[in-house]
């Protein structure tokens, strides 16, 4: 019989996809069984043990008993075997010899070796692990119903210590079935596409749907679609250009407004300083210590970057505190050779037994000294919140951060907070949200397979600050402010704050008229001359020229078009002149329907072969110094559902290694590029000095991150 349950159990293997259901007595899995079989049309496979160890009573033969377990597993095989015979497309199995297995070794305390190793080898595509949340149910062959969590856990131990790919199943009849047929539309797919039964899992419990991996794939054969450029948006092409009359009257409109207004601020701060220090980083690898100087490798390198750090050393709000640290490390450091000290200010900044700035997010890390105490850019991002952020003196920063960075926020923003809320007499509340697992996407190698790392598995890769829409999209507020962690100064807040609203004064009276337009479209009251009144608003006012065929439409055509056209999320964006920074700008673009828009665009979404679109990108005028604000409400107050206006056809392919190894990841179209695509846009000119961005750590030697 041992050598028949090996052969029984190794012919079972066949194109049906075949499902165990595994777990304690009494947990719902012939139930579940059951259910799927009708579902699917199917047959199901009962359990063995049952019967046979029923007849066994009848017949006087006594209880089960450790001889039984060899009988058992071979007439559940033989059962299971014949019915993948007639099974269609899946086969639902109610128990199956690793049931036996474990039932053996926690009754008798021994399983059979050709069991043991029959269960450990016969394959099924997925487990569902039936729950212990249902009623015991006696039946006379089943033990008691004690220490049903300590036997639920010997079951599933064994799933995982036999790396059996397994999902539990919870909950009633019908949120068990609901969620089982879930998992195995998702488990059929992935195996279409190649993927195995663990890979599934992988995916599954990133709560990624297989669709999107699906997509995310295609994308790597086919590319990313380039952004068609028509025309830089330019001053009075695309970009408004105010008087500073008119600022002061856009801000004073804000302020006038903002009490009926929830607003918040939205600081994506997730990043880690890892490009900032790049440079350095590349020196500490690179640097021959003790062979050549600094000088020499400055030359050698053509580092200008290391020679601007070295030369402002002392002018970093950070040079005390390493200065203190290398005196207590090094206690001769004064006099050593100006080479060492500077090698090693450089290794104890990066250091992850001492500063570890490299690998801490930029959000804590400190920016500017003042007379009293260095401020990291959190404690900056406060302060705005506190100046242009507060209605009814109270105000709201969101931060996106890494989960394993929060507590370092809310260390600093803990000793920071209360102050600024007693000079700017109001209230912060901070809140956090992080970069959701099923935002990421899947890598593929350079012939674009799936990637998969030494162990195996699948390699998953954020999927860059596109995903970001999501958290933007749990929002509750009338008006958001959008600005990066790294956009912090030093000097000139007030003015910096007086942008920021009269932006928000913009984006409100925009909105006040589109919401009045809406209404007067819901009432149906239209004639042509308001229909026009409408259209000159949209080209004046939003840069929207509709088609031609929109005066063919008839009247309710025409109606539902405007409603649709400015029924849509808004965001007004800051836009300064172009000096040379790398980054996105604003620009007139075609869409894949024809349609002219503007649009913030990356250097990476150009076709750069193309020289008609490169001679266009070098005309930009303008630089996207991402600041914006906008609205997420509709006419009826009723929150907008941000990702049905994203331009799904855009996003990013980049390049990355992992383990040295090269990979390709998919980053999801930019939070203010292809996520905000299909919104009403504005670009407005803001002037230069509100754009601070600090993206290399030598920018914080320019003026407006030095003290007066």
């Amino acid at each position: 019989m041992e050598e028949n349950l090996q052969q029984l159990a190794k012919s079972g293997a066949t194109p049906i996809i075949k499902i165990a259901i595994f777990g304690p007595e009494s947990t719902g899995k012939t139930t579940l069984a059951t259910q799927l079989a009708e579902y699917y049309k199917t047959v199901w496979v009962p359990e063995f043990a049952r019967d046979y160890l029923q007849e066994k009573l009848d017949s006087g033969r006594g209880i089960c008993d450790i001889r039984d377990m060899l009988p058992i597993a071979y007439g559940q095989t033989k059962q299971e075997n014949a019915s993948t015979l007639i099974a269609n497309k899946y086969l639902f199995c109610d128990t199956n010899l690793l049931v036996t297995k474990v039932f053996s070794e926690m009754c008798y305390g021994f399983c059979d070796p050709s069991l043991d190793k029959a269960a450990r080898t016969h394959q099924y595509d997925l487990f569902f692990l039936t729950d212990i949340d249902v009623p015991w149910e006696g039946d006379g062959l089943r033990d008691s119903p004690k220490g049903r969590e300590t036997i639920f856990e010997v079951f599933k131990q064994s799933l995982i210590d036999n790396k059996k790919p397994f999902i539990t199943i919870s909950g009633d009849k019908e949120t068990r079935l609901k969620k089982a047929v879930s998992v195995i539309e998702g488990l059929t797919m992935a195996l279409q596409m190649g993927f195995s039964s663990l890979d599934f899992l992988q995916i599954y419990e990133r709560g990624i749907p297989l669709e999107k991996i699906k997509k995310q794939l295609s994308i790597f054969n086919d590319g990313v679609l380039k952004s068609v450029l028509v025309n830089p948006a330019t001053l009075n092409h695309g970009i408004l250009k105010l008087t500073d009359a008119a600022f002061e009257q856009k801000a004073n409109y804000f302020d006038g407004n903002k009490s009926k207004l929830k607003l918040k601020k939205f600081v994506p701060a997730s990043g880690a300083a890892s490009r900032m220090f790049k440079f350095l980083t590349t020196f500490l690898n690179e640097f021959d210590f003790g062979n050549e100087s600094i000088n020499a490798y400055i030359n050698r390198k053509k580092d200008t970057e290391l020679a601007l750090f070295i030369i402002g050393m002392d002018k970093f709000s950070f040079f005390k505190s390493v200065d203190e640290k290398l005196k207590e490390i090094y206690p001769d450091f004064n006099t050593l050779d100006r080479d060492y000290k500077n090698y090693y200010f450089i290794k104890t900044l990066l250091s992850t037994e001492y500063f570890d700035f490299a690998n801490k997010p930029k959000g804590i890390l400190p920016f500017h000294k003042y007379e009293t105490h260095i401020a990291a850019p959190i404690e900056e991002h406060l302060y705005e919140c506190a100046y242009y952020a507060t209605s009814s003196n109270g105000s709201d920063l969101h931060l996106t951060v890494s989960e394993n960075h929060q507590a370092q926020f809310e260390k600093i923003i803990e000793e920071v907070k209360r102050g600024i809320e007693v000079k700017s007499n109001s209230t912060i509340n901070v809140t956090y949200s992080y970069q959701k697992k099923e935002t990421d996407s899947i890598a593929v190698d350079i012939e674009n397979w799936p990637f998969r790392n030494d162990k195996g598995k699948l390699v998953f890769r954020p999927g860059g600050h596109g995903a970001l829409i999501e958290n933007l999209n749990a929002i509750d507020a009338d008006v958001v402010f959008v600005k990066n962690i790294d956009n912090v100064i030093q000097n000139n807040i007030q003015q910096i704050s007086f942008y920021k609203k009269a932006l928000a004064g913009i984006l409100i009276e925009l909105q006040h008229q589109i919401f009045d337009y809406l209404k007067v479209l819901d009432s149906q009251e239209m004639n042509p001359e308001r229909i026009n009144e409408i259209l000159a608003f949209l080209r004046n006012q939003l840069n929207i020229e509709l088609n031609d065929d929109f005066h063919k439409f008839k009247l309710n055509s025409q109606i539902s078009t405007l409603k649709e056209t400015l029924n849509r999320p808004i965001r007004v964006c800051g836009m300064v002149k172009n000096e040379g920074e790398p980054g996105g700008g604003p620009f007139w673009v075609r869409g894949i329907d024809g349609t002219v828009s503007l649009q913030i665009v990356e250097r990476s979404q150009v076709d750069l072969t193309n020289r008609g679109q490169m001679k266009i990108l070098s005309s930009a005028t303008h630089f996207n110094p991402v600041d914006l604000v906008c609205g997420l409400k509709n006419y009826q107050n009723d929150k907008f559902n941000l990702k049905q206006f994203i331009d799904s056809n855009s996003g990013f392919i980049v390049h990355k290694n992992n383990a040295g190894i090269e990979l390709k990841a998919y980053e999801l179209p930019g939070l203010w590029n292809g996520a905000m695509a299909n919104w009403l846009t504005v670009f407005v000119e803001v002037p230069l000095f509100t754009f601070n961005p600090v993206k290399n750590v030598n920018d914080l030697l320019k003026p407006a991150h030095q003290p007066l």
